[in-house]
């Protein structure tokens, strides 16, 4: 089968297309067909060896995937030959950027039915972030307000959702080129950080600061004033601490993306019932893979882009 591959960590070259063996599912595994995997940051952190993940050489890429059910282990109840699913594969084994990915069988669950199965594949590991976030780390609840910092990339755009479906208010910053979608996504209150002061646009003070955004460590520390007291901070961005005020009671919190069979089902769900829009940017094909790392390396990738075998 076809699958993009890196047999050693580095630069972008070397990712490679390339001809492998298909796998065969152990018990407890099945073997999905394919529909589409999903770029992530992460996948070129692994690629790149700077990502404290640990990963087993050669690897495939592409821990976010779409596709059917092809093939099914021993001991795998529940789950048939032609089921179309989405799964949050673990990271640190092989992805999905191939024509066939083994999954662990409580990994999967059901795909939306409104919206194209490849398109499905920009689900999994977003989403659970912007849930994880919000109400996991941040523990925010119905009446209560968030600032979200940075709120123009995917994550961003399911938080806003996932925030007002919960009866929070949201205020959100964004750049220019963004503004619009974010105010589209359901923000009560949009800031344009390029040409407005954060703190002081804001009309009040928030139970939970979200940052998603690799901004100035002074900065980020600056926006804790804008948490009451007994709030929280929570950060996406691992690679910067996120700060804290324990003077006030002020905790923080730093994401760490974590698969949840149930949560992702009730996010498909979510999908389908409207609440919840799925958002790709860019469809390439798998050959194109290396490519498109090349592009991340330079910085020059926005939104979400999905790879279709």
């Amino acid at each position: 089968m076809k699958a993009a591959q890196f047999s050693e960590t580095g630069g972008p070259e070397v990712l490679q297309y390339r001809d492998i063996e298909q796998p065969t599912p152990a018990a407890g595994q099945v073997r999905v067909r394919v529909a589409a995997s999903a770029f992530n940051a992460a996948d070129a952190g692994m690629r790149g060896g700077f990502l404290p993940i640990p990963i087993e050489l050669p690897h495939v890429p592409g821990y976010d995937v779409s596709g059917t059910i092809d093939a099914i282990g021993e001991g795998v109840d529940e789950i048939e030959i032609g089921d179309a699913v989405i799964a949050f594969l673990p990271m640190g084994g092989d992805g999905g950027a191939a024509e066939y990915v083994l999954a662990p069988a409580d990994a999967v669950v059901a795909a939306p039915t409104s919206i194209p199965l490849a398109d499905a594949a920009a689900l999994p590991s977003v989403s659970l972030t912007a849930w994880q976030a919000l109400f996991d780390d941040g523990r925010l609840e119905a009446g209560q307000r968030v600032l979200i910092v940075g709120a123009g990339g995917v994550v961003g755009k399911y938080a806003i959702q996932l925030a007002k479906r919960a009866g929070i208010h949201v205020t959100a910053t964004a750049s220019p080129r963004s503004v619009d979608a974010v105010r589209t996504a359901g923000a009560d209150q949009v800031i344009d950080h390029t040409a407005t002061d954060i703190l002081s646009a804001l009309d009040g003070q928030v139970d939970v600061l979200l940052n998603l955004a690799p901004i100035d460590t002074e900065q980020f520390e600056a926006y804790v004033a804008a948490v009451r007291d007994g709030g929280a901070v929570v950060s996406t961005t691992a690679f910067m601490a996120t700060p804290s005020d324990d003077t006030r009671g002020v905790r923080a919190a730093t994401v760490f993306v974590l698969p949840n069979r149930n949560r992702l089902a009730e996010l498909a769900d979510l999908v389908d019932d409207g609440a919840l829009t799925v958002e790709v940017t860019r469809r390439i094909a798998l050959a194109e893979l290396p490519a498109l790392h090349a592009e991340a390396a330079a910085g020059r990738i926005a939104g979400k882009v999905i790879v279709l075998p």
